[in-house]
């Protein structure tokens, strides 16, 4: 609803917000435009898989690393129950995610339903923290284990031994460029690196297991160092089960799974509001990572624990954040070790384009539509250089150490898939699925204790995440606030006796009285007009048209107004209008009335009382308060020309 021209921008500006975020078409647009859309465009559901993989499957990077440090011995079957929580747990709630989220909005739009006001955006905001956790600690991370493979590389160890903080430094930054530059989700691309990824790894893991089975001591040795360490079986799996929420790095990768619905190309003649065949595929998705993942795991884990000496695992060793690059090496030479090693750099270092992707789609679609980023949010190139200044800043605190973001990284990831979880159950006791509620309950319940197991281990993740909680509320505040008196009414429209209304005032004045109704009985009308006659000096004969505003959810920011007209007591004009903010929904009339007449409406206002500050806060929270001054600043505001500015008269 602009109404001004403003100056061109200077080309820098221009440049920087050119390029709009497309995560969120469709989120908040009317029934009908959505089922106008043509038949959904994508790619085929193993090609979306590959765009996921490279986030999902890059852990194998430092994820048997990891394992071995935290389980020791017991990795392998740490890591057994890691795949049955993953298979029996995660995947189906995400496959559930993926019915009740098709348009790739996830878990935390589901969430989101639930609650209203301003505890559902406060929730949300704080999801979108640890959502955040999660994706920049993907991008330090990876840069990190990129870089440890680079320098840890025999033929660049001693030139490169002491600059890896450096080298991650200088990924991270070129990661920042290519977004700045322009970047385009190349499916293709990730499909070239997971497969070569993948195959590597599968000559890597058939190497370790010959080995393995030829040299038959090392089973023999491992099963033998077990049984002293820990004594039987039951024993065993007893800590498996308490160390296993240490190996939650291998359960990354879902969340971006239903991220990338929106990429999965559906049936024919298929539609937005009807995606089965989008649907269906990305079970199909999700299932495949899930199984291929798993397989991995059990198998690099089984290797790396039974082939790599215990003290290379540590910080300093060579086998610390590169343990499958370390087999490479040792048992297939210095040439496919190097090629192993370019290949893990490659798919780390596009497993943080991956997640940059993510944070610039996830932010957009919900702190925007909350009036809680400003303007230029919604721009891609200046939230690519915020991202990339955060990742700087986390790199350097962490040091550009894989193991220490380990626990950040597992937070993030175990809260999101901990409020699928929850998500999930909810949503199938509504559908009446009582079977499939108790299983989804069971499932949330192993996740809690997963996430709150790993927060009490290891609390740097829980600190990390709630500094970016904390960032993004007190962001989001002071956006809205400084948002207060923004025209944020997209769309104004009348209905037939709104607009007869209208018709017939415009061959005259148009008055407007802004009325909160209380009975709304005669006398309340009555009185109204007297006392505007009385404060304004103005004569009986003008003719005034009451309006009324209802106060729905206040903490919304933007939406359409419909404007309602009815005749009370045989004599009464009034047009009823519903918004989250009485000032916005009333200049945003005005200016609309205007605009379809030609003439300058006039709105009369009584002065509120109490207190301004106080007043001012229950329009800033509530939508209500101090309307007279704010209806006014809010039309100074989307309108700078005095004469073109409807007018507001308060007694």
């Amino acid at each position: 609803m602009a109404t001004t021209e403003q100056a061109p921008p200077s080309r820098l500006r221009a440049w920087m917000l050119e390029g709009l975020s497309d995560m969120g078409k469709g989120h908040g647009q009317p029934a009908q435009e959505q089922e106008s859309k043509p038949e959904h465009e994508g790619q085929p559901w193993w090609r979306v898989m590959c765009l996921t993989g490279v986030d999902y499957f890059s852990t194998l990077g430092y994820q048997p690393g990891i394992a071995a440090l935290a389980a020791g011995l017991l990795s392998p079957i740490a890591t057994i129950v890691l795949v049955i929580v993953t298979l029996a747990g995660a995947l189906p709630v995400y496959r559930r995610v993926a019915e009740e989220s098709p348009h790739g909005q996830g878990s935390i739009a589901m969430l989101e339903r639930l609650l209203t006001f301003w505890k559902g955006k406060l929730f949300v905001l704080t999801l979108l923290g640890f959502a955040a956790t999660d994706f920049l600690i993907t991008i330090t991370l990876s840069a990190a284990d990129a870089s440890t493979h680079l320098v840890e590389n025999p033929h660049l160890n001693s030139t490169l031994h002491d600059k890896q903080m450096l080298i991650t430094l200088v990924l991270v930054a070129l990661l920042g460029a290519v977004f700045l530059k322009g970047f385009l989700e190349a499916i293709g691309v990730a499909v070239a690196l997971v497969g070569i990824y993948l195959a590597l790894n599968v000559v890597v893991v058939v190497v370790g297991m010959w080995h393995v089975i030829t040299a038959g001591h090392v089973v023999t040795d491992w099963s033998s160092a077990l049984t002293a360490e820990h004594g039987n079986v039951f024993v065993m799996i007893g800590v498996a089960l308490i160390v296993f929420p240490k190996l939650a790095l291998g359960l990354s990768g879902f969340e971006t799974g239903v991220a990338v619905m929106p990429h999965v190309k559906g049936d024919p003649g298929e539609t937005e509001q009807n995606p089965a065949g989008r649907i269906r595929d990305t079970k199909k998705l999700l299932t495949t990572a899930a199984v291929i993942m798993s397989c991995f795991l059990i198998a690099t884990s089984f290797i790396t624990t039974l082939l790599i000496p215990e003290k290379e695992f540590e910080s300093g060793g060579e086998a610390n954040g590169r343990a499958l690059a370390y087999l490479s090496h040792e048992y297939l030479g210095g040439a496919f070790g190097t090629v192993y090693d370019v290949s893990t750099i490659a798919i780390l270092w596009f497993a943080g384009a991956s997640a940059m992707a993510g944070l610039l789609n996830l932010m957009p679609r919900y702190l925007p539509r909350y009036g809680m980023a400003p303007h230029w949010a919604r721009a891609v190139r200046p939230m690519v250089i915020v991202f990339t200044l955060v990742a700087f800043l986390v790199t350097w605190i962490f040091d550009a150490d894989v193991d220490a973001q380990g626990g950040a990284y597992a937070t993030g990831v175990l809260v999101l898939i901990s409020s699928a979880a929850i998500a999930v159950p909810i949503a199938a006791r509504k559908a009446g699925q009582r079977n499939w509620t108790i299983a989804f309950a069971v499932i949330s319940v192993v996740f809690l204790y997963t996430t709150v197991v790993n927060v009490i281990e290891r609390p740097d993740g829980v600190k990390i995440g709630a500094c970016f909680i904390a960032g993004i509320v007190l962001v989001s505040l002071l956006s809205r606030l400084a948002r207060a008196f923004e025209l944020r009414v997209t769309s104004v429209t009348l209905d037939d006796m709104a607009e007869r209304f209208i018709r017939d005032m415009a061959s005259r004045k148009i008055r407007f009285i802004a009325n909160e109704p209380d009975q709304r009985d005669k006398a309340e009308y009555r009185d109204k007009i007297e006392q505007i006659r009385a404060d304004n000096d103005m004569p009986e004969q003008e003719d005034f048209v009451f309006v009324e505003v209802t106060v729905l959810d206040p903490s919304e920011f933007e939406a359409g107004l419909t404007v309602r007209g009815e005749v009370l007591h045989n004599r009464y004009r009034v047009l009823t209008l519903e918004s989250s903010s009485i000032p916005n929904a009333l200049a945003a009339l005005l200016l609309h009335v205007r605009d379809t007449t030609g003439c300058t409406p006039h709105i009369y206002f009584e002065w509120t009382e109490g207190n301004p500050f106080a007043n001012f806060l229950r329009f800033f929270l509530f939508g209500q308060g101090e309307v007279a001054p704010v209806t006014r600043e809010v039309l100074r505001e989307a309108e700078p020309d005095r004469a073109r500015r409807p007018r507001v008269h308060t007694g």
